[in-house]
């Protein structure tokens, strides 16, 4: 079998062959129909051989050449169809060798059903658009090679279906979701990616310098902070979709850079909020699926409201065994994760420890959507704390399949608590914590001007794409996910 190196030379000595012929890169193409209009078009003459003339352009993804006549599938954005070509209806129907599975064509002819009953366009005349110079793989069998499809999704996308499926349905989950928020009155907005500090949520930054002014900047990390700034200037509800970055591992449940919707509303809880996120992801599945009930892999998944609800005491306490008020210092709770075989670091604060235990003994329990409520304080430093009860806040975060869906408060706008909090945090930071909150002075300053009590909520739109379509990685639903260099995979 030829090397790949030996394929690609003899598509070159093809290309060379077809310009003397005419230019197998044109700029302009003729399409009347597509492949789906095509067979669509037949349908509706009655199914009456070369009733309708097309024009049609795609890929050639089979070739079937038996002396006298020869079969090629043509593939669109819409589909695939077959040609026909008839070396005594053809004068250039030797011209064929030069062609191979991945050129495209612009081909002219009528439509007719074939013996075997497929609908097929009868070739009049033809030409190469491009000539692919490149073998597809696998000689188009597929591509199986799980690394290979993530650092090449184009070659993904060219041999396999579901992955065409898996983009289109993202596009229009991302759609729903827009018009969810539109149809109920939020304003769509755009903030800062570039920042002066990473703030709204705990994570490391990735860092970058702005020559013309001299100075460092960061990539933003979440879309909190400003989008409450438009509150104070009046904006009752506001969401934006958009990319955020967060310095952290690479895995099938993490990539660096990741779009997140966050959406605030004035004088509204995280009741109202809870409510709202029931409400949308039935919108949203109805729009994918057609249905709220739907299978993910063997798990019969239902996103039909209600959810089921807990809190975040509760929980821990039915499916560990453990009271963490029990536990008020980090040395106490670091004992309870070393009994349980709960791996943390050395210099682990209360919260993360707490969280960690939460992830290994709550989470991957959590498979039906449920709603875990009231988290304590200081794992929600920009959250409004309970009337009855200064340790805990009103957070609820939503998970399914095991893991987090969505995040939601009702926002804290106490701006004397807020600083608190964040000066808090900002000390931790200095303390060598890379994650912590910092502490964003303008924020403050805005928020000192009055912000009206709101409920907020941040739903990772690549984890509902995950949810929503089945899929166990969440590189199979980012087009050009974030891989490690090819040794260390």
């Amino acid at each position: 079998m030829p090397s790949e190196h030996e394929l690609i030379q003899q598509r070159l000595e093809k290309r060379e062959r077809l310009l003397r012929l005419a230019d197998p890169y044109p700029a302009r193409v003729q399409r009347t129909h597509t492949a789906l209009e095509a067979l669509g078009g037949f349908e509706v003459a009655g199914g009456v051989d070369n009733a309708i003339d097309v024009t049609i352009v795609g890929r050639v993804t089979a070739q079937r050449v038996m002396g006298k006549a020869a079969f090629l599938d043509l593939r669109d954005g819409s589909g695939r169809i077959q040609l026909h070509f008839r070396r005594d209806a053809l004068a250039d129907y030797d011209n064929l060798d030069l062609v191979d599975l991945g050129d495209f064509l612009e081909v002219s002819g009528s439509v007719f059903r074939t013996r075997t009953g497929e609908v097929t366009v009868a070739v009049a005349s033809w030409r190469v658009i491009t000539k692919a110079l490149r073998p597809l793989p696998e000689k188009w069998h597929g591509l199986t090679d799980t690394e290979a499809r993530y650092r090449q999704r184009y070659l993904d996308l060219i041999a396999n279906e579901r992955s065409r499926e898996v983009a289109r349905a993202r596009s229009i989950i991302v759609s729903a979701v827009r018009q969810f928020f539109l149809n109920r009155g939020f304003l769509e907005v755009e903030t800062p990616v570039l920042q002066e500090h990473a703030g709204g949520a705990a994570a490391r930054p990735f860092t970058t310098h702005h020559n013309a002014l001299d100075r460092d900047l960061v990539l933003r990390i979440s879309l909190e902070l400003h989008l409450k700034r438009l509150l104070v200037g009046g904006f009752e509800k506001v969401f934006e979709i958009g990319r955020v970055f967060r310095n952290e591992g690479v895995s099938y449940r993490h990539n660096p850079e990741f779009t997140l919707l966050e959406s605030y509303e004035a004088y509204a809880d995280y009741h109202d909020v809870a409510a709202m996120v029931e409400e949308l992801l039935g919108f949203v599945a109805v729009q994918a699926h057609g249905t709220t009930e739907f299978h993910h892999g063997e798990v019969a998944l239902s996103l039909k409201a209600p959810f089921a609800r807990t809190t975040y005491h509760g929980a821990l306490l039915e499916h560990a065994g453990i009271d963490y008020r029990q536990y008020p210092t980090t040395e106490a709770l670091r004992e309870v994760a070393r009994s349980r075989n709960v791996p943390v670091a050395d210099g682990a604060s209360w919260a993360t420890i707490l969280d960690a235990l939460m992830s290994t003994f709550v989470e991957p329990k959590l498979i039906q959507p449920t709603f875990i409520f009231d988290y304590p304080t200081a794992l929600s430093p920009l959250a409004k704390k309970k009337v009855d009860d200064e340790d805990t806040v009103e957070r609820f975060e939503l998970f399914a399949l095991g893991y987090e869906i969505a995040n939601a408060y009702s926002e804290l706008n106490d701006p004397v608590d807020q600083r608190e909090r964040m000066e808090a945090q900002a000390a931790k930071q200095t303390e060598g914590d890379e994650e912590a909150e910092v502490a964003d002075e303008d924020f403050l300053v805005a928020i000192e001007h009055g912000m009206p009590p709101a409920g907020g909520l941040g739903i990772g739109m690549d984890r509902l794409v995950q949810l929503i379509m089945g899929e166990h990685s969440l590189r199979e639903v980012i087009l050009f996910p974030t891989m490690r260099d090819r040794g260390d995979e």
